[in-house]
């Protein structure tokens, strides 16, 4: 059997629902797929459709299959297709029941280049993730930018009070003084304890003469005190939110349609200007400017390099440690797509630095809400097993298209496989614009308004 030769892509988030740019979307019932598919001579099948049966293994790559689908759809020009898990034909289970809890879980593909149910491409991978929507946690335990605080949890509610205790019951009513012994009149006795007690008649004898009157019966004691009630305890104060994000910085970088901001060089004087750090191997390069940008140039103490494929996607990007930094995504994620969600607002995602793309993309899913838009498409993208991946700020744009694109900085060529067409940037110029990069001649540019169709390319720290 063959086996496929592909990048998995998942889904996040989907929002099926949304009152409010402030409220909460409900858990989505599907996820966002993609996968780049080459038969056995490991060429692309494009433009083709194709038949494929998703199947979500729970505990190993051969457990048990709690749900499985099959679906049909066709490959781009790339050899990529793109479905929704959780919206084909099911054939076993429920998507909305599956409990992501009792993972791990895995991804088994089946395809059929022929549209059929020949299924010849076959695939697992385990799920480095569960969905963030459906299992209600925050993506990846990996160290990235720091995320938005969200806001405080209220407070929980007070316990309710226990009830009171029951009223002890009646002391017994004392007997009346029995009759005379010469006969018996019709009489009536309640017999049981306080009020409880049960009438019960005797029937009437032949009268005889009437005895001399009883003695009047003792009272009966009091009842014994029901013992109170315990208050009930004070309810557990509700989880602590998030903290909200922290507002991005002000304008003053970006100047009319003058390029975006300089970065801020690196920390001391250690590795600037082509001076070897002492002890790591790495050798820096550049003035650290825009037009000179800082540049990690060769592998890193901890096995990396510029140009590496790596979790999913490609290094273009090493800090001065050479064990962390940025990675692009192998493929486009769109080749057309507006960067608002038909609504002009300023979403102040103004930032334009290393890093500035994950705030400047919470920023605008916060302010645009649902739909179908540039920075969610990157926000809601799960792909070679890992998630957080957001929308590039310009400067980011700017590195990938010096290092690992057309710009070829490094002598690397374009391993990115960029377009020669505009990207778009996470940052905001104003209220109708934000800022493209032009991977024809790298230069960037501000004065396009948000509803043009240009390229996505996702990016993620790690």
């Amino acid at each position: 059997m063959k086996t496929i030769n592909a990048l998995f892509a998942g889904l996040l988030l989907t929002a099926s629902v949304c009152c409010t740019q402030q409220a909460n979307a409900q858990a989505p019932q599907h996820m966002s797929y993609q996968s780049v598919i080459r038969n056995s001579s490991n060429a692309l099948v494009a433009a083709t459709p194709v038949s494929m049966q998703i199947s979500l293994l729970q505990g190993t790559a051969s457990g048990t299959a709690v749900y499985v689908e099959t679906q049909t759809a066709t490959t781009n020009a790339n050899g990529l297709v793109s479905i929704e898990i959780g919206t084909g034909t099911a054939t076993t289970g429920t998507f909305s029941e599956i409990d992501w809890a009792t993972g791990p879980y895995f991804i088994k593909t089946e395809i059929d280049p022929a549209g059929g149910s020949n299924y010849t491409i076959t695939g697992t991978q385990q799920m480095a993730s569960v969905p963030y929507a459906l299992y209600a946690k925050t993506s990846g335990n990996g160290q990235g930018p720091a995320g938005p605080q969200g806001i405080e949890g209220p407070a929980g509610e007070d316990g309710t009070n226990g009830l009171d205790g029951a009223t002890g019951p009646q002391g017994a009513d004392g007997l009346d003084g029995s009759n005379g012994t010469n006969g018996e009149s019709a009489y009536q006795v309640w017999i049981g304890l306080g009020n409880t007690g049960t009438e019960i008649d005797f029937i009437n004898s032949l009268t005889g003469p009437q005895g001399a009157p009883g003695a009047t019966g003792l009272p009966g004691a009091q009842g014994i005190q029901g013992v109170a009630g315990t208050t009930g305890a004070v309810g557990a104060a509700g989880p602590e939110g998030p903290q909200g994000a922290t507002g991005p910085a002000g304008v003053s970088g970006l100047t009319g349609a003058q390029g975006p901001q300089g970065i801020q060089g690196p920390a001391g004087a250690d590795g600037q200007g082509g001076v070897s750090t002492a002890g790591s191997g790495i050798n820096v390069t550049g003035a650290g400017t825009v037009a000179s940008p800082y540049v990690v140039s060769t592998t890193s103490p901890c096995g990396l390099a510029i140009g590496q494929t790596y979790q999913g996607g490609i290094i273009f990007y090493l800090d001065a440690s050479g064990c962390h930094g940025l990675i692009s995504a192998p493929t486009d994620q769109s080749t057309g797509i507006q960067w608002y969600n038909e609504s002009y607002t300023n979403t102040t995602a103004f930032a334009s630095c290393v890093g500035c793309g994950d705030g400047n993309t919470s920023m605008i899913v916060y302010n645009q809400g649902a739909g179908s838009y540039a920075a969610r498409l990157c926000y809601e993208l799960y792909l070679g097993g890992y998630v957080g991946w957001y929308l590039p700020s310009i400067y980011e744009l700017n590195l990938m298209y010096r290092n690992i694109g057309q710009g070829n900085a490094l002598g690397l060529g374009n391993v990115g496989g960029f377009a020669s067409y505009a990207y778009w940037s996470s940052t905001e110029l104003g209220f109708s614009f934000a800022w493209i990069f032009n991977f024809i001649d790298g230069n960037a540019s501000g004065n396009y308004f948000k509803y043009n169709p240009f390229y996505v390319r996702a990016v993620r720290a790690f």
